[in-house]
């Protein structure tokens, strides 16, 4: 009797998989592992959307940190073109302009070169000129927002302005290209022309100015703007030995005309 009533516990304990216990323990191990396979992938794809909408520039090509660029740029404020941007301060930066209207492209690092090479990189290096989607600012001036209309005494007085920058592939280009989006992502090229301007949005945009053009292309082309200094003519030390040191000086004869007075008589 007691052999049959183990036997039956057995058979019953098989077809219930093992008992009341172990149904009832919950696998850990399992829902953990579940769970972290759903945070893995969450996170991939949120660094995928990330990488998607946050790309980076690539520091691969042209310009290069052995290259050097020329690009000029001059800023138009509702019609009046503003003077040349003044020499930067900061020489160390890869960006840099002289006074003259033209900006020396010089990468120092990856951050400056390939497709880093940028208008925006140039304006963060500067730090006197502003230059956004929507605003710009002349350094010294005011800040000018799209919108808003032109100051009274400029050509633009009282129609809406808006930040607008044209660019020109090379100083011979006679057609110019308006930056789309951000004009801050234009990328620098060498000869390049660009007007940043803040005009109504039917008005052209000019180049810049012909002085800025040809401060360009004596940039691009290598030529000299300065009149070497004339090398003087070596002087002799010592007079030739052929010359001499003295000039030999003449003695004419003079002609004496003697007369003889015979005593008591006269000159005969």
């Amino acid at each position: 009797m007691p052999s049959n009533s183990t036997g039956k516990w057995v058979a019953r304990a098989a077809s219930t998989g093992g008992g009341r216990t172990y149904r009832g323990q919950m696998p850990v191990n399992w829902y953990a592992a579940l769970a972290l396979l759903c945070v893995v992938g969450l996170a991939l794809i949120g660094y995928s959307r990330y990488e998607r909408t946050h790309q980076t520039a690539s520091s691969s090509g042209p310009p290069t940190t052995s290259q050097t660029w020329y690009a000029a740029l001059s800023v138009d404020i509702c019609g009046k073109v503003q003077p040349n941007l003044p020499a930067s301060t900061d020489q160390s930066v890869g960006f840099t302009t002289d006074g003259s209207g033209i900006v020396t492209v010089q990468p120092k690092n990856a951050g400056e070169s390939g497709a880093n090479a940028t208008l925006g990189k140039f304006v963060s290096e500067y730090k006197k000129l502003t230059l956004t989607t929507t605003t710009v600012r002349y350094p010294g001036g005011r800040l000018f927002s799209s919108g808003e209309r032109c100051p009274s005494g400029t050509p633009d007085a009282g129609k809406q302005g808006f930040v607008i920058v044209d660019e020109w592939p090379n100083f011979s280009a006679t057609k110019s290209t308006e930056v789309p989006g951000d004009p801050r992502s234009l990328k620098f090229a060498n000869g390049q022309m660009i007007t940043v301007a803040f005009v109504p949005a039917t008005k052209a945009v000019p180049k810049p100015p012909a002085t800025v053009i040809t401060n360009l292309i004596k940039a691009v082309t290598g030529a000299q703007t300065s009149v070497p200094t004339p090398v003087p003519t070596p002087v002799p030390s010592s007079v030739p030995s052929s010359v001499p040191s003295s000039v030999p000086s003449t003695t004419t004869p003079s002609t004496k005309t003697s007369t003889t007075t015979a005593p008591g008589g006269r000159a005969g």
